[in-house]
Order: C-alpha cells, then sequence, then structure tokens
C-alpha cells in the first residue's frame, strides 16, 4: 500500500507514535511518503530516519495572509493562518493529490488540531484525531487566568480559543474516516463534534522501550509537558504524604517546560519536603534508563486522551500508579499493572506507599506489565490496527456519519 502522511505536530508523545507507526508499516512493507510545512517539529524524532522521503513545504509570511489575518482579531506572529492554509493547500494540490497514493493518513496540527489539508484533499484519508480542541478548554482556561490579570488579555485569549474551535470544527467535517486513540477520545469526539471516530490505540517500540532486570532506586518518574495540565503538583503533594522512609525522589521529564510553573513545582516540592529533578528534551536512552531505574510511574494529568508514558514504563517493568480519569482507564489493569486511584493525595499516597513496602509484590506487578505490553501494547500490533483502518477507507468506508432517528 502506498501512504502519504501529513503532520504538523510539536514534539510529544503524538510524534513518537507516528514515528513509531510509520517505522513499522514500512516493516509491513507499505510505501511511506512524509509531507509538512515547515512549522512541524522534525527535530524530534525525524521522519525522515523511517519514512521513504519527507517532503517540507515552507509557511511563508504573507502581506495578504498578514492583513487577512489582522481583519480577524488574530495578529500575526511569525505567520498568519491564511498562509498556514496556503501551504497545507500546496501539499495537498501539488504533492498528494497527484500522486499515486492509496490512501492518506492525516495527523493533527499544532496551531487548528483538525488541520486545514482535511479541506483540499482528494484521495481516500483516515484523520488521526489524537482529541478535539475543546476537550480541554475549560482546564487550560483557568490555567491561563490564575496566570493572567490583565482583563484585555483574559478577554482576548477567550477569543481566541473561540475562533481557533471554530476552525477546528470547519476543518474537522471534511474527514470522512477518524480514528483516535480511546474510546475516552471518541467520547470526546462524539460531544465536541457530533461524529463517530473509531479507536485504534496506539503502542510503544519494544526496540526502544524494555525492561533491563537491573537494580531499582528509589525514584517516582512522571513523563508529559511541565504545564498545569500534566498534574505534576497534585503529584508533589501526595509524595509528601508518604513515609519519609520510603518517599521516593521524583524525577519529572518533560518535552516543553512552563518556567514560571516549573519555579512553582520547585518551592512546593520543598514545602513538602520532595526531592524533585526536572529534566526536559532527553533522548531516549536517558528516558528509558530512567523508566529502568525507577521503582513507580506517576501520572495524574487532567483527562489525557490516552498517554503513551504509562504503557512505555510498564514496557520497561515499572508498575503505575494514575489518577482514574481519561484514557488511562484503558491501559492499566488496577491491581495487576498497578493501581488506578481517585485524585485524593492521600489515596494516592497510600497506593505509592503500599508499593513500595512490598517487595515480593512490586516483582509480580512488575512482571505483569512486561507480559501486557508484549500481548498487546506493541507498536508492531498498533500499526497492525491502523493498516486494519487504512484499508477500510481506501476501500471507501466512512466512519463519521451518525444516524438518528427522526420521526
Amino acid at each position: 500500500m502506498n501512504i502519504a502522511v501529513f503532520h504538523n505536530l510539536p514534539s510529544g508523545g503524538a510524534k513518537r507514535a507516528l514515528y513509531g507507526l510509520i517505522k513499522y508499516l514500512r516493516k509491513m512493507g507499505c510505501s511511506v511518503d512524509v509531507f509538512v510545512p515547515s512549522t512541524a517539529e522534525e527535530r524530534f524524532l525525524p521522519l525522515s530516519e523511517v519514512a521513504n522521503k519527507l517532503v517540507v513545504i515552507p509557511v511563508r509570511r504573507t502581506l495578504w495572509g498578514s492583513t487577512r489575518s489582522l481583519l480577524t482579531g488574530i495578529p500575526p506572529v511569525k505567520f498568519s493562518l491564511i498562509d498556514l492554509e496556503k501551504s497545507h493547500k500546496e501539499i495537498a494540490g501539488r504533492y498528494i493529490n497527484r500522486g499515486k497514493y492509496d490512501v492518506v493518513l492525516v495527523e493533527q496540527d499544532r496551531y487548528t488540531f483538525s488541520p486545514f489539508i482535511l479541506r483540499y484533499l482528494d484521495k481516500p484519508n483516515v484523520y488521526y484525531c489524537q482529541q478535539p480542541m475543546g476537550a480541554m478548554g475549560a482546564i487550560l482556561q483557568k490555567a491561563w487566568e490564575k496566570l493572567e490579570h490583565n482583563p484585555v488579555k483574559r478577554w482576548w485569549r477567550r477569543y481566541l480559543n473561540w475562533y481557533m474551535a471554530r476552525i477546528d470544527k470547519i476543518n474537522v467535517m471534511s474527514a470522512g474516516y477518524i480514528v483516535t486513540n480511546s474510546y475516552f477520545s471518541r467520547e470526546s469526539i462524539l460531544r465536541t463534534y457530533g461524529l463517530n471516530a473509531l479507536v485504534s490505540y496506539l503502542g510503544v517500540d519494544r526496540e526502544v522501550f524494555n525492561a533491563y532486570g537491573t537494580e531499582r532506586e528509589r525514584i517516582a518518574i512522571s513523563v508529559g509537558a511541565v504545564g498545569p495540565r500534566k498534574g505534576h503538583d497534585f503529584i508533589i503533594r501526595a509524595l509528601s504524604l508518604v513515609d519519609k522512609s520510603l518517599r521516593p525522589r521524583l524525577v519529572v521529564v518533560g518535552d516543553q517546560v512552563w518556567r514560571g510553573y516549573a519555579e512553582y513545582l520547585r518551592k512546593l516540592a520543598q514545602v513538602g519536603e520532595v526531592e524533585l529533578d526536572i529534566r526536559s528534551l532527553i533522548d531516549d536512552r536517558e528516558l528509558v534508563d530512567l523508566y529502568n531505574k525507577a521503582r513507580v510511574f506517576v501520572y495524574a494529568p487532567y483527562l489525557e486522551p490516552f498517554g503513551l508514558g504509562p504503557i512505555e514504563a510498564m514496557a520497561c517493568g515499572t508498575p503505575v500508579i494514575a489518577v482514574k480519569e481519561g484514557g488511562v482507564r484503558e491501559s492499566i489493569i488496577d491491581g495487576y499493572t498497578g493501581f488506578l486511584v481517585e485524585r485524593d493525595e492521600q489515596q494516592f499516597a497510600e497506593a505509592v506507599q503500599r508499593l513500595l513496602e512490598n517487595s515480593k509484590h512490586w516483582r509480580v506487578v512488575s512482571e505483569n506489565c512486561v507480559n501486557t505490553v508484549k500481548s498487546y501494547w506493541t507498536m508492531e500490533k498498533a500499526a497492525e490496527r491502523l493498516l486494519r483502518h487504512l484499508e477500510r477507507a481506501r476501500e471507501g468506508r466512512r466512519s463519521t456519519t451518525v444516524r438518528i432517528w427522526r420521526e
């Protein structure tokens, strides 16, 4: 199968998943060409390493685009949304529609979520929607308003959120086949867009993430952007309640770090007597080494659509303690590969302590983690799941129709 791939992703879990999917689709005999605007993140896990070819189309800042953008109330910073759309249109019309591709895999856009390219594709396509733009709206707005006290800026932020959500909804209506990462995300898509999506679970590359069998240290690791929605402050407060004789050092690994929030976490850790180590943009070798040193993976983001971190940790034999919320409920087996608890600091602390104070139980859970990933959560199996959807789309099947009976 000849596959064209489009993305305009930042660094992070979605980009890591795409890298792995392309790698294994090619191992399964597919030809994969990747097309991106110049705004896409290609320093982190560059797709040129795994695709047949990578084509980068520049997003040029034009006077026409900047003028039209100003008229909508959205001042262009490095470029305008008009110019971004133009690059998407060029990728579709000049490269993909004219190419000998059976199907197009469309990933999300770091600015508009649902990308403009969906409007311009003539070929069968599958849109991998990680989550709709509005899914985190209330939480992010609350976090922003805590940091921003200027009423004019707060009003403009609300307008920007409304305007971007409108573009997102218009773009997604051109998608005929949508897949997503969890049933939680599927429900979010239905609520937000009124469209159906099919679940194609992600996985981890066991050529990268695996258990070394080395001696574990008293470390708890958490992976995710260092910002309010990832719940690192909750984790620090919870760990401060763990008995000092068992309390682990917390290592937070993030691809992005909000400086103000990171400083807040350091002060919170100091008050709670939790040793905190924040690291950013580390390479895979260091990340896997940390997974293998840690005794527990702790996870408390708000409404995370899926979360690769927990299954990466499981692949390395590291049990997971997570807040029972979002997509993580579908990957962690409570009491078997870790613990799922309420967003309650005392309950979370008790789960950490229960796991750390019983070495025999820890070893059983660690072994369960590795076996569970081998049986279902590998990147190879994820690529097989995605390929079935790509084949259905090539045959003209659709996923998005929602039929409601009317009298």
